[in-house]
């Protein structure tokens, strides 16, 4: 069973980030670094979670998950982007596109679940510490782990569903530079006010809700400070600073895509390019530059590998 059973449309063409050849091939320069370093960025850290004895607590092990999440999301956008910057005819076929709209709204997703489970872990770090090694035991941090994949996968099912039940019979151009939701709606040949509905409720309740909890929950932490140490404060309040960054940066160009009726705007993909591809280098950089024991860590891993 193929993907093509309910529409005639078998590819789509993709208009990407500039029309002009020049900005192009400039794009092509800064996102294939800006890809690059993603990766080498992530693995970096991933590599010496796994390795390194010094980052065995729960952050860092959805530390290690949050940066696999963003090298993947990187992946299923980059590659492509970088690939069609050299291309006159940027062409996507059906099921290519279906397939990076469900890995990118998994790995998304993924990510959303990561930071939440990260706050969780902080705000039982901060307000519990005497019951933190019983509350966040590893058989606990990989039940919460497996529940935020099986979500991950559930979403992004849903979403593919979505897409797949409805009928393309022309126009097959996208004005983005990859697969994304609402611009796929507007080339589907029928009313897509309903589809439109569940898709909010969907990715749009998501990324509301998690952002609701996040910073009710920084809340709550930042509030707890008031009775630790002024050591205590300080080391506390720079990793919950490193934490918001994230979740900002992250969150509000999400929300702003995914919680509004079926329209499009010219500045919608600027706005993608910071959840696709700003957020998973920057998440890397906030965490290991704020982190001494993952930079400490990472000087004795990689240079004894020396």
């Amino acid at each position: 069973m193929t993907m093509e059973l309910n529409h005639s449309v078998t590819e789509f063409i993709l208009l990407g980030l500039a029309q002009d050849a020049l900005k192009e091939k400039m794009l092509l320069v800064v996102f294939l670094f800006l890809y690059l370093a993603t990766l080498l960025a992530n693995s970096f850290i991933v590599l010496t979670i796994r390795y390194s004895r010094m980052l065995g607590g729960p952050m860092y092990f959805f530390l290690s998950h949050l940066s696999f999440a963003d090298a993947c999301l990187a992946t299923t956008i980059g590659p492509r982007l970088i690939v069609d910057a050299l291309s006159k005819k940027k062409v996507i076929s059906f099921n290519a596109c279906v397939t990076q709209l469900f890995t990118g709204h998994f790995f998304g997703c993924l990510e959303i679940l990561v930071l939440i489970l990260m706050s969780f872990d902080r705000y039982v770090a901060i307000c519990k510490p005497l019951r933190y090694t019983t509350i966040m035991n590893h058989r606990v941090c990989g039940t919460m782990m497996n529940v935020a994949w099986v979500g991950s996968f559930i979403h992004s099912l849903v979403q593919m569903i979505l897409v797949l039940q409805l009928p393309f019979c022309g126009p097959n151009v996208i004005d983005h530079y990859f697969c994304e939701l609402q611009p796929l709606l507007k080339l589907a040949c029928t009313d897509t006010y309903a589809i439109n509905l569940l898709t909010v409720f969907n990715s749009g309740a998501i990324c509301m809700v998690s952002f609701i909890i996040l910073m009710i929950s920084y809340m709550f932490i930042l509030h707890s400070l008031r009775n630790k140490s002024a050591e205590g404060r300080k080391k506390a309040l720079s990793t919950c600073t490193s934490h918001i960054i994230v979740v900002i940066l992250f969150f509000v160009p999400c929300i702003f895509t995914y919680t509004r009726p079926p329209i499009t705007f010219p500045v919608d993909k600027t706005v993608a390019v910071f959840y696709t591809i700003g957020t998973p280098l920057l998440n890397p950089l906030i965490y290991t530059l704020r982190n001494a024991d993952v930079k400490s860590a990472m000087r004795k891993q990689w240079c004894n590998q020396l």
